[in-house]
């Protein structure tokens, strides 16, 4: 699939949401037929993971940058949160993990997943229509409650 499909599916999900958008939406916006679209990918959810891993590899949600040890992790990981409101991406789980676990090893799971959980409960709000201003509410939130859970 060309980049420009690749980003083509992104930018339908991102305006439409996974469920209101269908496969009839995807195969007019590709330029492809139905046939072609389950060959390639096998179902909605196949593209939508393929795009998911996309977005986490090229940087959709730039993690590198952010995780960066350049800076505290609680700052790292509310940052992380704040992209994530703004773009409604989900990044990679095990790249967030492995980023805590780099610093914090002791509480890189149960950091991964409060993360990982805040992103999916704001990337499913913001398809539901809420608003950037509630969204980036809840992860500086998530960040402030970070900040608490990590030592000195």
């Amino acid at each position: 699939m060309a980049l420009d499909r690749h980003e083509a599916a992104q930018r339908l999900f991102h305006e439409k949401g996974y469920d209101a958008l269908s496969v009839a939406d995807l195969t007019r916006a590709l330029g492809i037929n139905p046939p072609s679209f389950y060959a390639a990918f096998g179902s909605k959810a196949g593209l939508y993971a393929r795009i998911l891993d996309r977005s986490a590899v090229t940087g959709a949600i730039a993690l590198a940058r952010i995780l960066a040890a350049d800076r505290p992790l609680a700052a790292a990981l509310a940052a992380a949160l704040e992209e994530a409101a703004r773009g409604f991406h989900v990044a990679a789980q095990a790249f967030i993990r492995d980023s805590i676990a780099a610093r914090c090893p002791q509480q890189a799971g149960e950091l991964a997943d409060f993360v990982c959980t805040t992103m999916a409960g704001m990337s499913a709000s913001a398809r539901h229509g809420q608003s950037l201003a509630r969204l980036l509410g809840t992860a500086r939130l998530a960040g402030a409650a970070i900040r608490l859970a990590l030592p000195g």
